[in-house]
């Protein structure tokens, strides 16, 4: 059975200053010291949790993405983390999965934060995106994502389930870090994978605090991984034979329902 290393960083980020996090990050992956396979960044890991939407937004052949490229090949790992992205005149709050040989796959937050005016800015996507690494599947979401079960929900085909990791990449406030600390462990029960939730610390430009709370859950809700109000960068490699143990002793998702997302979530064009 296979392993995974995965990097988690719990950044303070600058506010709306893309090189100040870009710098940030250069450094931090550069410290990683262990080899390592796939480097987790939060959600708009670039600018912080801004409206500022169309000042903001770079293309896909962007500096930013072209950084993300730069140290995915200079480090062989995976780059994966969510930034503002323009393209066909729409903008979107994008998750980039960057590979070392510069092959990049990308999830659009479905779920637009419509508390903070999100869905005003951004326009939201309706496909997921399920990657795949040394056997490994990995479902890949955006913050705000993480209430809503049914686009996490895990399906059972021939026996196997579709994914093993589910990463959620978030800008989550700590006045609200009961519930993401709880969501995480649940959508890793009643999918029976690990679950890795990846947030920042510090206050952004609207005075909003973020406690960080980055978690990584396994597949009975068992925290393995948690960390609270600082910096942190935390290295683990998951184990393979571990997961499919758990999914054996405890077979629930052989007895769950069986559902199909429909074609509604594919939205008109503009």
């Amino acid at each position: 059975m296979s392993t995974l290393t995965i990097s988690l960083i719990q950044p303070d980020l600058a506010w709306e200053d893309k090189q100040a996090n870009l710098d940030l990050f250069s450094e931090k992956i550069r410290g990683i010291g262990v080899p390592t396979e796939i480097v987790v960044l939060p959600e708009m890991f670039s600018t912080g949790f801004s409206m500022n939407a169309e000042a903001l937004a770079e293309t896909m052949d962007g500096p930013t993405v072209e950084w993300m490229r730069g140290i995915s090949a200079a480090y062989r790992v995976i780059l994966t983390g969510s930034m503002i992205i323009k393209e066909n005149n729409k903008i979107f709050n994008r998750l980039l999965w960057v590979m070392p040989n510069g092959q990049t796959g990308h999830y659009d937050k479905r779920h637009l934060f419509s508390f903070a005016g999100e869905d005003n800015h951004f326009s939201p996507g309706n496909k997921r995106l399920i990657a795949s690494v040394k056997g490994w599947k990995i479902n890949l979401q955006v913050c705000y994502d993480l209430r809503f079960p049914i686009w996490a929900r895990q399906q059972v085909n021939d026996k196997k389930p579709e994914y093993d990791i589910l990463i959620n990449v978030a800008n989550w406030p700590e006045k609200r870090s009961h519930a993401w600390k709880t969501l995480l462990c649940a959508r890793a029960i009643e999918n029976q994978c690990y679950c890795i939730g990846v947030n920042r610390v510090g206050t952004d430009g609207n005075g909003i605090d973020y406690s960080g709370d980055s978690l990584l859950a396994g597949p009975l809700g068992e925290v393995m991984y948690h960390c609270n109000g600082k910096e942190d960068v935390f290295t683990i490699t998951l184990n393979k034979q571990e997961l499919e143990g758990a999914r054996k002793k405890f077979p629930f998702l052989m007895d769950a329902d069986q559902f199909r997302i429909l074609k509604d979530l594919e939205f008109p064009a503009e």
